[in-house]
């Protein structure tokens, strides 16, 4: 493991050159530029805003920031598995020619969402900010750090073992969108947890891993509180077994992926 960070920190120029080819090709000629990867999130909090808030018996200007909060969370986390399991297929021209680390290549897909991630949060705390018209969120930023740094890890760690699968198995890219599709309604992003509570059906969440980031990321946000230390700790111990399995993942398959490609 040690040794391929290390090896990702010496070529880091190019995986830096890559992020940017890659957020250049995509806006090349755009108008709005990275504007357009807030249109979709902002577009949709509009919408379910309008639709579910009364439904869910939310104040508007409760249920806007939650829900953008979500779809910033949950968009970067879905996208990371979705295209980072095209990152070593996307990047065969690069791995025929050059010994670089494999986990690089999801590493760039992962980086290139987590632009978009931020900006999105920085939204999420204006909203919050103006809506709310309170400075809290403000005071408890550092708390938000570690779920987002934790995410960024998880994210790659679920990319690279995506990315490899994928080789195998190119259906793999299909299969996580229809189940993302499935995941996003199991998901707290357009309701909240008491909704489910109320059924009885709180476990549901409670196996749900996209849950954990939700609440270490969102919940200081919105609420200026700081997550409980057991919420680290229970992601802290997801987000290892995730990595262990990246680089299990990685070392079982990375000499073998280059005849599958």
């Amino acid at each position: 493991m040690i040794r391929h960070l290390t090896a990702i920190w010496k070529f880091r120029h190019f995986l830096h050159a890559l992020v940017r080819l890659d957020l250049r090709l995509r806006y090349r000629r755009s108008v709005l530029g990275i504007g357009w990867s807030l249109l979709n999130p902002i577009a949709m909090t509009v919408v379910f805003t309008v639709v579910f808030s009364n439904l869910l018996g939310d104040d508007a200007t409760d249920y806007a920031p939650y829900l953008l909060a979500g779809m910033a969370i949950w968009g970067f986390l879905k996208e990371s598995a979705v295209q980072g399991s095209r990152a070593l297929i996307a990047g065969e021209s690069y791995i025929r020619q050059c010994p670089l680390p494999y986990a690089i290549y999801p590493l760039r897909v992962v980086l290139g969402q987590a632009i978009h991630f931020f900006i999105a949060l920085l939204v999420v705390l204006a909203l919050v900010l103006v809506l709310k018209r309170t400075t809290a969120p403000l005071e408890v930023l550092w708390a938000v750090v570690p779920g987002i740094l934790l995410a960024l890890v998880a994210a790659w760690a679920v990319a690279t073992i995506f990315a490899f699968t994928n080789v195998y198995f190119q259906d793999t890219q299909h299969l996580l969108e229809v189940g993302s599709q499935i995941l996003f309604y199991l998901t707290p992003i357009i309701y909240k947890r008491n909704v489910l509570d109320r059924k009885h059906l709180s476990w549901v969440l409670d196996l749900n891993p996209v849950n954990l980031f939700l609440d270490l990321i969102r919940a200081p946000l919105l609420t200026g509180e700081p997550p409980p230390a057991d919420l680290f700790l229970t992601a802290g111990v997801f987000t290892v077994a995730l990595v262990g399995l990246a680089a299990g993942t990685t070392a079982w398959l990375q000499k073998k992926v280059i005849f599958h490609l």
